[in-house]
Order: structure tokens, then sequence, then C-alpha cells
């Protein structure tokens, strides 16, 4: 009686309150993943005089409570600074030019104290939220704000490809090419952005002959470079608004022909065979296992050693005596196969599939088009970034140093994971209609 009379009640629906939308399964699996991925890191550190594993969950930690920070704070108000995000991503990308740390062959990082944070990962963030304000009311529909959003986008992006960084650079056009989807833009014209990358590769394979059909002076592709060459000018002709075949036509034609040149150009005289091979050697298995293939070669091993159950948890041969490089980072992947076998692989990856469709679903429920668009941004940079991930450490991808969202060591990428969780957390918390799981 005394507690009750005395004692002030904790009102526990009016402390939640601020949080009544937010997607709890979706911060459940990302808060699940963190904490698994940082007991494989654990695992790769358990002879080692470190302990990343620990950096790993305190910095997830801090961004859960980033993520519940953002998620009762109103998303929209980000249009009106989106030009203030726009500026500051590019300033600090400036910044890691003039003063940034390098390490292994690259300057990506700002020392801070005792860390050192790289701004190119938060840079996604700041892209996406500015693609988000521009096209929110602007889609994709008319061509040219599909020209403005790229426009936009290739400052930052030529930043971080210049330190250089490949890798995060890829995920950026990953983001644009989601949100412009998003946006109502026609398949079409995206296929016709990336097309000159494709015939960069295609124009180095002959298939189905020994030699290119056509070899003259500074000319040389074969059978598939002009069959792409000929689509794409259909292509343009029939889905680009000008109606014009040789502005369309001729002109996709062109420009593909000069991407697929351009790249047997950058292949014979200005890669140097290491670069070749690097980009290469997922496709030729066993191929300089001492050498470049070796990280590939080790984590296939390390997964395939798992078989069905895997060995158990601090068990993994290959893990424990530290076969793998980089196991903590890129190849967390192996871990997971190693000491969970391909029923542990499985599961992992149908927790991400399950925060994919979450993501989907809260952007096909926003309440309008700038929160339906931080959605499918951030979808888009998780997606990519599992599939190349993945498909690097079973060799179905050249290896790139792309991160495993939330379980790969970064402390800035799980920062700004976590920063874009919180985002979507917001779109879903102030939408008007009640939540929903699995669409029910």
């Amino acid at each position: 009686m005394l507690s009750k009379r005395f004692l002030p009640t904790i009102r526990w629906q009016s402390w939640l309150k601020p949080w009544k939308q937010v997607d709890l399964l979706l911060l459940g699996l990302t808060l699940g993943i963190s904490i698994f991925g940082g007991l494989m890191i654990l695992s790769t550190e358990l002879r080692q005089p470190v302990a990343d594993w620990f950096w790993h969950w305190t910095v997830a930690g801090i961004g859960v409570f980033i993520a519940l920070f953002l998620a009762r704070t109103r998303y929209e108000h980000l249009i009106q600074w989106h030009w203030v995000t726009y500026a500051l991503t590019n300033i600090s990308l400036l910044a890691v030019m003039l003063i940034g740390t390098s390490a292994k062959g690259a300057q990506r990082w700002i020392t801070i104290g005792d860390f050192n944070v790289q701004p190119s990962e938060f840079a996604k963030i700041g892209v996406i939220i500015t693609l988000a304000a521009i096209l929110h009311k602007r889609t994709a529909v008319n061509i040219n704000n599909v020209f403005r959003a790229l426009g936009i986008t290739s400052v930052p992006w030529a930043l971080v490809f210049l330190q250089p960084d490949l890798a995060t650079s890829l995920v950026f056009g990953a983001i644009v090419l989601g949100m412009l989807y998003w946006a109502n833009a026609n398949p079409g014209w995206l296929i016709l952005l990336i097309s000159p990358i494709i015939s960069a590769i295609l124009f180095s394979i002959n298939w189905p002959f020994s030699q290119p059909i056509v070899d003259f002076y500074f000319l040389s592709f074969g059978l598939l470079g002009i069959l792409w060459v000929i689509a794409m000018g259909i292509l343009a002709w029939l889905t680009l608004p000008w109606r014009n075949f040789v502005l369309n036509g001729i002109g996709a034609s062109v420009l593909n022909l000069l991407g697929g040149e351009l790249g047997v150009f950058a292949w014979n005289n200005i890669l140097r065979d290491y670069q070749k091979d690097r980009l290469t050697v997922f496709l030729r298995p066993g191929y300089d296992i001492l050498g470049v293939g070796y990280h590939q070669h080790q984590s296939r091993i390390a997964i395939g050693g798992g078989e069905v159950w895997g060995w158990g948890l601090f068990k993994g041969p290959m893990t424990q005596l530290n076969f793998v490089p980089e196991q903590h980072t890129d190849f967390i992947f192996s871990v997971v196969g190693e000491e969970f076998g391909f029923v542990g692989c499985f599961l992992v990856l149908f927790v991400f599939c399950l925060i994919c469709f979450r993501l989907l679903r809260i952007a096909e429920t926003a309440k309008d088009n700038f929160g339906s668009l931080l959605a499918i941004g951030v979808l888009a940079m998780i997606v990519f970034q599992l599939l190349i991930n993945v498909g690097m450490t079973v060799g179905l991808a050249p290896v790139a140093g792309i991160p495993l969202p939330w379980m790969s060591y970064g402390r800035s990428a799980m920062l700004t994971n976590f920063i874009a969780l919180g985002l979507v957390e917001s779109v879903a918390n102030f939408r008007q209609t009640k939540k929903k799981y699995f669409g029910y």
C-alpha cells in the first residue's frame, strides 16, 4: 500500500510512446546479428593480444542508442537540411585527401585521438539523404531529373574513387541505381547507365572465337561486344524520350563502343598483372593460391571444412590457426561457414533476408516519397554489400574489400549501419499505417 501511495508509478506505456511504431523485428534482427558478429570476431582473435570483438560490441551499443534517438526524431526535418548534409559529406571527403591517414596504399581515414574515422562510410548516408530529398518531389520519370541526381552524386563518388576506394564507390553506384529505380526511372535508362561498364568487360571476351572479329588499329572487339553495342542502340532508341534515331540509337552505340575500347585499352596498357589477377582470380579456382588467390582459396577451404553442422564455436581449425587473412573484417563469413557449417550460413543469410524484407516493407508503407526513398537507399546499400561480401568469401565475386553489414569489424561501418537503421526506423515510427510483420 505504501509503495503504491508514495512511490511514483512507472508508466511504461507513456515512456515507450515515442517509439510506438518502430519496427521491433528489424531492430532485434540487426542487434542480434551484431552480437553474433562479435562472437565471430572473438573466435578469430582468441590467440591474439587484441580485443576487436569488445570494440565491435561497444560501437554496436552506441549505434543502438543513436538509432533509437533517430527513430524518435522526425525524418522529414532532413529535407530542409539536405544541402547542408551534402556539403558536410563533400567537405569530409576533401579533408581525407588533405589531412587523411594512409594505410595499405589508400588514404581513407582521418585520425581523431586514438581512433581512425572513415568519412567514405558516412558519405553513404549523406548520399542517401541527398538523393531522397531531390527525388521525393522531382521523381525520375523525367530524364532531366535522372541526370540531375547523377550529377549531384558524381561529386562525392569521384572524391571516394580518388582516395582510392573502389569498393565504396561501387556501393554508391548501387545506392543510386536502387533509388532511381524506386523513383520510377525507366529500367532501360538504368541499363544504359551501366552499359559502358558492361561493354568494357564484353569487349575483352573473344568467345566463341579465339580472336577478335574486328581488329583494326585501335579497334578490337569480339562477337559479344558487337551484339551488346547493337542491343544498346536499339534500347536507347526505344526508351529515351528524344525519339531521334541518330541521337538515341547511334549515340548510345558510340558511347558503348568508346566504353568498350577504353576498357580494352586500360586492361592492356594501364592495369598491372597483379591487378588483373585480383579482378579475375575468382573465375580461376586454384590459381596462384600462394599469391593473389590466397585469401579466397583459404576462405573456401574454411567454409567447405565446416560441412553441414560445422566444427563448433571457437573450434574451427582454419580460424583458430589464422589461415584466413583479414578474417575479422572482410572474411568474417568464412568463420560462420567453418564453425557452424551450411546450417549456420543458411541461418545468417535468412536473417539478412528478413532484414531486407523489413526494409522493403517500410519503404512500401512510408507516408511520403522521402521516407520511402530513404528506406530503399538503405536497402540497396545493405543488399549490395551482402552479395559482394558473401560472394567473395565463397569465390563467386572478386575480393573487393566490402564489409559484411553489422558483422565485419569496422567502427565507422558499424556506426554507419546503425545510423541508416535509425533513419529507417524513423520512417516506420512516423508512418500513418499500423505496423505489420511479414505483410499480415
